[in-house]
């Protein structure tokens, strides 16, 4: 990793790129420190102190603190990420939509104006949604003394504010994806992260090691740091693992040569559906839990859905939601492998273009060979980010380690720096080879 950044930071055009991303992620941050306008930021505060902490772990560590502060950017990059799924699901169900992506470029950025499209529509009900919910119980200053019309005024402008710094932050993205290096979203969401790691390790530090005799210290950030590296261990391998179909293409006379006859493969990577389970499945849960808290209802069943109070000696019994978010887990594994893989297309295109998998016959008995090989790696996959997202759940309810970041978080973060450091790799070899053909 390290020889890979330095090659680049020799490249100039490279050089460029890196440093553009970096002065957009600076601009990312300066936003997500301004509070927008007419919000009493301390009452904010106040209200989100009275809900459990772990059940904002995901908005906390998607917004990188901006939704507790209630700043220009408190609805973070959540909405585009929402648009975009919304869109991979309806390109499945609408054929127009299924013919636009295979119209090619022009195809995909036609779907890239609509998800632009869908993300405003979504962070406006997000935002209003926000602005009359927490309005009248104190989020704008002053508001006792407003008449309808400043009221409504006021409303309109954290409205506005919300949706814009929405807007913004996609925008931002997608600079950074033309104009820097790695995917902007991604790039987006990973420093939103990133920022507020910091203070967890300080109160883990503060909780587990300050407080100890030397040797007890010692010996809890040993476990700590083995913990985190066991982690991104995992997610190194998950990400990295593919099992490899071979494939054998028929050799064919065109004139006087023979085309042909070579050999490849399917790559089925093992964690086909990326962090995207974990996030279905921990936004199922907690949205409830979220919305009751928010309103200062406070019920039984919330408890077994939050996971807070998973794994917790002192109340074994609401650990019985974490079976339910096992459940999920694995079919949101299954169902989003689905919706980006299909083994019947795949096995379509191999026989048109004259390939076989060796010892299957073509058609359909490839696509179910395929189906069925599929359907073990996703199990396989899905049991390791189940690990990866248990690890931090345990290690609250053991030992009450009270951080914002979890598995999702660390396998966004693996994730993505890996995805980037292919990109620049990949241009570094792209330019080598300009280099070398134009002497």
């Amino acid at each position: 990793m390290f020889k890979t950044l330095v090659g680049a930071f020799k490249n100039k055009d490279i050089r460029k790129k890196i440093l553009y991303t970096l002065a957009i992620l600076i601009v990312v941050r300066i936003g997500s420190l301004l509070p927008i306008p007419g919000v009493d930021t301390d009452y904010f505060s106040s209200l989100l102190s009275g809900i459990n902490t772990g059940d904002l772990d995901y908005l906390s560590a998607f917004t990188g603190g901006s939704f507790e502060r209630m700043s220009l950017f408190a609805l973070s990059i959540t909405p585009y990420i929402t648009s975009s799924i919304i869109m991979q699901l309806l390109t499945i169900a609408i054929p127009k939509l299924e013919e636009m992506q295979k119209e090619g470029e022009d195809g995909r950025k036609k779907i890239a104006a609509i998800t632009r499209y869908v993300t405003i529509g979504l962070s406006l009900v997000e935002s209003i949604a926000m602005a009359v919910g927490f309005g009248r119980s104190g989020l704008i200053a002053g508001y006792q003394t407003f008449s309808k019309l400043h009221y409504v005024v006021a409303i309109i402008v954290v409205v506005m504010a919300l949706t814009a710094g929405s807007a913004a932050l996609m925008w931002l993205g997608e600079r950074i994806t033309e104009n820097g290096v790695g995917n902007g979203i991604s790039i987006v969401l990973l420093i939103n992260i990133i920022s507020g790691m910091p203070s967890d390790f300080a109160t883990l530090f503060s909780s587990f090691v300050a407080t100890k005799t030397p040797a007890k210290g010692v010996l809890a950030a040993a476990v700590i740091i083995a913990i985190v590296v066991i982690m991104v261990i995992l997610v190194v391998i998950l990400q990295d693992g593919e099992r490899r179909i071979p494939v054998q293409y028929s050799q064919k006379v065109v004139g006087r040569r023979q085309v042909g006859g070579q050999s490849t493969n399917i790559p089925l990577k093992v964690n086909t559906a990326g962090v995207m389970p974990v996030i279905f499945a921990s936004s199922l849960m907690q949205f409830p839990v979220i919305v009751a808290q928010l309103f200062g209802k406070s019920y039984e069943w919330t408890r077994y859905l939050s996971s807070s109070y998973w794994c917790r000696v002192s109340y074994p019994k609401y650990s019985i939601g974490l079976i339910l978010y096992v459940v999920l887990l694995i079919i949101f594994a299954y169902f989003y492998t689905s919706i980006t893989f299909n083994p019947v297309k795949v096995a379509d295109d191999l026989k048109k273009a004259g390939g076989v998998v060796p010892g299957i016959t073509p058609g359909k008995s490839t696509s179910d060979y395929l189906n069925k090989i599929l359907n073990y790696i996703v199990f396989i996959g899905a049991i390791g980010l189940l690990i990866v997202a248990l690890i931090p759940i345990a290690c609250t309810g053991f030992f009450n380690a009270s951080i914002s970041f979890g598995g999702t978080s660390v396998i966004i973060i693996v994730g993505v720096v890996l995805e980037t450091l292919k990109q620049i790799e990949a241009q570094m070899v792209n330019r080598y080879y300009k280099g070398f053909l134009s002497e």
